[in-house]
């Protein structure tokens, strides 16, 4: 099984103790995002655990704790943008998180990291120039250390727009300058463009279409090859991973404006202060409605050498 730790939150980033304390423990429990008493019991064994996927904006806080996670196979997508505070409020300076990707790569090897330069968001400061600038800069600076990068565009869900006013949607034909351009920089620099649910549009620059944590990216990661027949991707047109999630909505304290996993700082701010770092829930703890079931897990890796082709 893949346990994925960031699609609803940023773990590494604020939530790392806990983390290491679930993983000491063997279990976490999980809340139904929609229904609350309904809680997943995952075992976090290496016997079933066949990857830890991580997302983050700011990995600095684990990596003390690489070796204690050694005996598990790990991968990690670290998004890191060129935005300022006033879009990004609390992530860390790109230049501290930079090194820190480096610091995973050399640990775990380039196939084991992935960099994320999303979203792509356009407006009068982060001019169409101005990304395609400071992606050179970036790509130059990251060289050696990973062989691909993810990119996507903004997507105006409800809570963005309420958080963002006035945010707009990249038009096709600054879709199509940033393919043609990141892709350039990309074989420049020695890395493969990968597009993340933006349909086949970019292909026609030889950016790669599949997904960003496909089976194949995974199979990369761990070495051998893996044997899922059940997609746990509820997303219609997404070849990646996805599911099995361990975080939870409304507590990044990132406060990223264009988030969609955030409803409002005062609820982020609110569940953040119930989080007990040695509860098994990620926020708060037990309640006396809760039904708990356990999750159906078993270890998908064959032991067969995966061929990358």
């Amino acid at each position: 099984m893949i346990i994925n730790t960031g699609e609803r939150t940023d773990i590494p980033a604020y939530y790392s103790e806990w983390f290491m304390n679930r993983i000491k423990e063997g279990y976490v429990l999980v809340r139904n995002p929609y229904y609350n008493e309904q809680v997943t019991r995952y075992s976090l064994s290496k016997d079933v655990v066949d990857l830890l996927a991580f997302c983050t904006k700011n990995p600095i806080p684990m990596l003390p704790h690489l070796k204690e996670l050694s005996d598990f196979n790990m991968f990690w997508f670290v998004t890191i943008t060129p935005y300022g505070k006033d879009v990004e409020p609390n992530v860390p300076p790109k230049e501290k998180v930079m090194d820190a990707f480096k610091s995973l790569s050399d640990t775990l090897g380039v196939n084991c990291v992935s960099w994320r330069y999303d979203p792509i968001l356009i407006d009068d400061t982060y001019t169409l120039n101005y990304h395609i600038e400071t992606f050179s800069e970036m790509a130059n600076n990251l060289k050696g250390y990973t062989d691909n990068v993810v990119i996507s565009f903004i997507d105006l869900y409800k809570k963005t727009i309420k958080n963002f006013p006035g945010i707009k949607e990249v038009t096709q034909e600054e879709r199509d300058a940033i393919g043609e351009a990141f892709s350039k920089i990309g074989r420049e620099n020695g890395m493969l463009i990968r597009s993340c649910f933006e349909g086949n549009d970019l292909q026609k620059f030889g950016i790669d279409v599949s997904g960003c944590m496909t089976k194949s990216i995974l199979e990369r990661a761990i070495g051998t090859s893996l044997d899922i027949s059940k997609k746990n991707n509820p997303r219609p047109g997404c070849n990646c991973l996805l599911g099995n999630d361990i975080g939870a909505y409304n507590t990044c304290g990132h406060l990223c404006r264009y988030c969609y996993a955030n409803y409002d700082e005062k609820m982020v701010r609110h569940n953040m202060k119930n989080h007990i770092k040695t509860s098994p829930f990620l926020i708060g703890t037990s309640l006396p409605q809760d039904k708990i079931h356990d999750a159906d897990q078993v270890s998908y890796a064959t032991g067969q050498y995966f061929l990358q082709l």
